[in-house]
């Protein structure tokens, strides 16, 4: 069976698309933490609008407790931040856009090195990411630092392969690399760091990893180990996310 978060039982893979499951299961994933931060903020009474970057905003403190990467010293103390925060947005607008690149660039990637691969790179490249941005002390969530990370690994696939097709992917992530910058520079609360980390952690992953499917069963067996490691973190981290949200 194709390795996917969301495809931990035979039963419920079926219900994800055959070509991108990975993809679409962090989408659904993503998009489930959202509406569940969002009606935890709303119940709270807290303000959901004030202004278009604002809409269906959710509160600070249903951001920390749900796993925001925070300043290192926290982070450090609470280590499972650095991967719930991949997961968690902090408005429509944020998970809108972020989603966006996810459909657009994804698939590309999970088709390139498999489901299992790429949902690993997805995970370590998002979690560098924030490991970069706690330097700076921000309070931080979105999945952009892993989108940076599958932009960053097909840099590094396509500076590996000449021809026109290599040509025009390249160039198509430097349109969404120009995109993002811009949008970093001129909105306010953009975690540009972990976009940073997340880009150069995603390079060189690229340049170490073979950049096609397994071919035997042996490296299908290291594409399903490195999955299921990045299955597991994903779950021991929210679990924790569990257990801080019981106690608090």
């Amino acid at each position: 069976m194709t390795f996917s978060l969301a495809a931990a039982s035979q039963s419920f893979s079926r219900l994800l698309p055959e070509t991108s499951p990975a993809s679409y299961g962090i989408l659904f994933f993503c998009c489930a933490l959202y509406g569940i931060c969002l009606l935890l903020t709303l119940r709270s009474g807290a303000s959901v609008g004030g202004g278009i970057l604002n809409i269906g905003g959710i509160s600070s403190p249903v951001l920390m407790t749900f796993g925001a990467s925070l300043p290192l010293i926290y982070n450090l103390m609470q280590p499972w931040r650095f991967i719930t925060a991949v997961f968690l947005h902090a408005s429509l607008l944020h998970i809108g856009f972020n989603m966006w690149v996810l459909i657009d660039i994804g698939p590309m990637v999970e088709e390139l090195y498999g489901s299992a691969r790429y949902f690993f790179i997805f995970v370590v490249t998002g979690a560098l990411g924030y490991v970069a941005s706690s330097f700076f002390g921000y309070m931080s969530v979105g999945a952009s630092g892993s989108l940076l990370g599958l932009i960053g690994v097909l840099l590094a696939v396509t500076t590996k392969r000449r021809g026109a097709a290599s040509q025009m992917v390249r160039s198509q992530l430097l349109r969404w690399l120009v995109y993002i910058a811009i949008w970093g520079f001129l909105f306010p609360g953009v975690d540009n760091a972990a976009h940073l980390g997340g880009l150069v952690a995603g390079f060189l992953v690229g340049r170490i990893m073979m950049d096609r499917q397994p071919a035997d069963p042996i490296e299908r067996k290291r594409a399903y180990a490195l999955g299921w490691l990045a299955g597991a973190a994903v779950a021991v981290s929210f679990a924790f996310m569990v257990l801080q949200f019981f106690h608090v």
